[in-house]
């Protein structure tokens, strides 16, 4: 961890585990550094970046926090949270870690390790998920490894990511309703009962990560909703089923969300790997944590703009 908390301050990159996906972190104040993350992971410039930080109390050097902040970061954090706020002056989050925007997406993740790096850091560091751009977020650290290890000055092995979607984004801004710009680990409902109803934003996305048509996406085609696969297709099944045999795989025999979402791209990057002609998927509940799940398989089907 101390040889983690080093790399950041000398400017180079740290694969980082956290509850939701493995990341691919720098120091958020220092420019060259983020330009090391957008050419290790091929990212378009002009998609914004999450600055992590240990504690509420770190966040609020970066950001200007309002009530709904406030009572949404005493909620779920350290958690699956990030909240779009904007920017406080001298914050410590450099432009091109923004996008240029005036506003700052932060998050405080519960994994132990990150806690303890950023502590052992003391500042914000930046940290999409440690994919090449376009694919499936890594949440096991030898995915992470494959995908953008290379890169990496140090690298913490933290275990499977308990969540395994990225976090939930929400949009915070004076004189605005709170705005979802991207669904995850907190649901809507749970966020709706401390702020009130949420506006779906897919126009204001520039403010959030992974919003690009294609993304998350395996290098076969995916196709949705589908009862089962055809002749040379890999199946993401869902709840009991018969299909899920040498070319298949459950996401969650019992049908339960939770376990599908900690599975999802862990079972993506697998049915790759099989080199099928397509990977079908069952349908998936919309509901709750599935609204979330949803959103990452259109996304790895190319059906969201």
């Amino acid at each position: 961890m101390q040889a983690a908390a080093l790399a950041l301050r000398q400017g180079d990159l740290v694969i980082l585990p956290t509850e939701t996906v493995y990341g691919l972190g720098a120091d958020a104040a220092n420019p060259e550094a983020i330009a090391k993350i957008y050419e290790a992971k091929g990212r378009p410039r002009f998609n914004p970046l999450i600055a992590h930080v240990a504690d509420a109390e770190t966040a609020r050097r970066l950001a200007l926090f309002d009530g709904r902040a406030d009572r949404l970061a005493e909620m779920f954090w350290p958690g699956p949270l990030t909240l779009v706020l904007p920017i406080r002056p001298g914050g410590g989050v450099c432009d091109l870690a923004r996008a240029g925007l005036e506003t700052v997406a932060v998050r405080a993740p519960a994994h132990a390790l990150a806690q303890a790096v950023l502590s052992a850091f003391g500042g914000a560091v930046a940290a999409p998920s440690a994919n090449r751009s376009g694919r499936p977020s890594p949440t096991t650290y030898g995915d992470a490894m494959l995908e953008t290890g290379f890169a990496a000055a140090a690298a913490l092995d933290g275990g499977a990511c308990a969540v395994g979607l990225e976090s939930t984004v929400v949009s915070l801004l004076p004189g605005e309703p709170p705005r979802l710009l991207r669904p995850g680990g907190v649901t809507r409902d749970q966020l709706q009962a401390l702020v009130g109803a949420l506006e779906t934003a897919e126009g204001d996305a520039k403010r959030s990560p992974g919003r690009m048509a294609l993304h998350y996406a395996p290098e076969a085609p995916v196709r949705l909703n589908r009862p089962g696969p055809e002749p040379g297709e890999a199946f993401l099944a869902f709840g009991p089923s018969r299909m899920d045999g040498e070319h298949g795989l459950n996401l969650s025999p019992s049908g339960d969300l939770r376990e599908a979402a900690a599975n999802l791209f862990a079972y993506l990057r697998a049915a790759d790997r099989l080199k099928p002609t397509a990977i079908a998927v069952a349908p998936i509940p919309k509901d709750g944590l599935g609204e979330a799940i949803n959103d990452r398989l259109a996304r790895a089907a190319g059906f969201i703009g």
